[in-house]
């Protein structure tokens, strides 16, 4: 598998971008091949101080002029800076050179640059990011979770579509539940937004042709406790949700921290309990998660937070070996085939 790294995109690169790669390159036998985009002389200049050998014959560092910042306008950032590293990189994808693309950039350039160049699967109206969330029964992604915070209710039934496949192909999960993000579990709460959609999605369920189960309107924490596989959401309100929940776990295990060694006694019952805190920490982070796909579109993109570690890279460019791997969008064309099919007889 080959994978195109935007070497120059999120709060702390081209160095996170640099060391993931090393990990990347380290840990994955099915990186063949791994292009580095962006400023050739920044990466040369900070390749060895992160143990990643330029002269592996798995690297190729190709060279961009241009960097998109966080604060640009997405869209129109694509279309003016077009030797930019995510263009490059998603160019890459399109001519079939890399087969999934990775950035820890500024998303609304990585969603735009992949609808233009990548274009959307037919069938699919709008892409959406599906970010992974540890749940009591395996993962919950919400979708959207930040490419489309302007959304129509037919967007989001279109992501419990592609949620549904994903959750199938990809994770094995034979029947997947999908709800839609609420204030409450009756099925009246909501904004006029939501209610639309849950009619929508409730309509198209009965009919049988649905690709998962719907159990209706979910709060917050169903996302956790609940067998829940796809939580619907605007890509406005599934992002906000994201970032508390990664802001609640990181301010609580520095709680514990401040409070397992407060005294000699916690911290000696804390270096008991060290390989419990280990794998509840690994659980809990997104680093673990590295990064979210990005549904909808005719390749594979892996979006990273802007302010990804290098443990964090690491794993999104395995997320992109995995999703390639599992030929995520054939799962989604498929279940779209399926459809018509059911909708012709």
């Amino acid at each position: 598998m080959k994978v195109a790294l935007d070497v120059m995109g999120g709060d702390r690169a081209p160095e996170v971008n640099l060391a993931g790669a090393a990990a990347s390159l380290a840990d994955f036998p099915s990186l063949q091949k791994l292009f580095l985009v962006g400023d050739e002389a920044a990466i040369r200049s900070g390749a060895p101080a992160h143990g990643l050998r330029l002269d592996d014959p798995r690297i190729e560092i190709v060279p961009s002029t241009e960097v998109i910042a966080m604060c640009e306008a997405g869209a129109t950032a694509i279309r003016r800076k077009k030797q930019s590293s995510i263009s490059i990189a998603m160019d890459l994808v399109k001519s079939g050179q890399a087969d999934a693309f990775v950035s820890a950039g500024n998303t609304g350039a990585c969603v735009a640059a992949a609808q233009i160049k990548l274009r959307l699967i037919p069938g699919i109206e709008r892409a959406g990011i599906a970010s992974g969330l540890p749940n009591e029964h395996g993962t919950c992604h919400l979708l959207d979770a930040g490419a489309n915070p302007e959304a129509k209710p037919s967007h989001l039934l279109g992501y419990a579509i592609m949620g549904a496949a994903f959750s199938r192909g990809v994770y094995g999960v034979k029947n997947p539940k999908v709800g839609i993000m609420s204030n409450g579990e009756e099925d009246e709460k909501g904004t006029p937004f939501t209610k639309e959609t849950f009619a929508l999605v409730k309509d198209f369920a009965a009919t049988g042709k649905a690709p998962f189960e719907f159990i209706g309107n979910v709060e917050g924490h169903d996302l956790f406790d609940e067998e829940l596989h796809v939580c619907l959401c605007d890509g406005f309100t599934g992002n906000i949700v994201l970032k508390t929940a990664e802001a609640t776990a990181k301010a609580m295990s520095k709680w514990l921290r401040q409070a397992l060694t407060a005294s000699p006694v916690r911290k000696a019952g804390a270096l008991l309990a060290k390989g419990a805190f280990g794998e509840l920490k690994q659980r809990a982070s997104a680093e673990s998660y590295g990064g979210s796909p990005l549904l909808g579109v005719n390749g594979v993109v892996i979006i990273a937070h802007g302010g990804s570690t290098a443990v964090a890279i690491r794993n999104a460019i395995r997320v992109g070996l995995e999703s390639a791997e599992q030929k995520v969008n054939d799962h989604i064309r498929q279940a779209l085939a399926a459809l018509d099919t059911e909708s012709a007889a």
